[in-house]
């Protein structure tokens, strides 16, 4: 079994602040060198569970990044994991926001590498490198 790639970090905000930076400004921390588009006008997550995660270009154009699993304002979300790839080599995201003093320690379980077969391991490998440069991103749009 291959290990989950897991990545903890602890935030100064609110729960319910760094779920909505998460969620709803993701556009405007989220690297361009980790979209389709290379310029993304928006990046959508659809708050329910069902939604979907997509990136609008700037022609408009939508390319779907994964589909929201579970929807659990400020705490939780959960959700298949496809950017780049197929959906059938989709693998499972889960983050949680929980407090801790003053503020929020953000908890990130990417699982099913196993599903892909060879690939999963160095396909964890290069997503564990691209978490730590998009969850800086983050933390500094916070």
């Amino acid at each position: 079994m291959i290990e989950p790639l897991v990545v903890e970090f602890e935030v100064d905000a609110s729960v319910p602040h760094a779920f909505d930076v998460w969620t709803r400004k993701c556009a405007s921390w989220w690297p361009s060198g980790h979209t389709v588009s290379g310029d993304p006008a928006a990046i959508s997550f659809e708050p329910q569970s069902g939604g979907r995660i997509v990136e609008t270009g700037p022609d408009g154009a939508e390319h779907l990044w994964g589909e929201i699993l579970e929807w659990e304002p400020p705490g939780r979300l959960r959700f298949l994991w496809h950017l780049f790839f197929d959906r059938s080599e989709a693998t499972e995201v889960e983050i949680t926001f929980s407090p801790r003093g003053d503020g929020t320690v953000v908890r990130l379980e990417q699982t099913g590498w196993d599903n892909l077969g060879p690939a999963g391991p160095p396909r964890r490998e290069r997503t564990g490198t691209a978490w730590a440069t998009i969850t800086s991103r983050y933390i500094a749009a916070l």
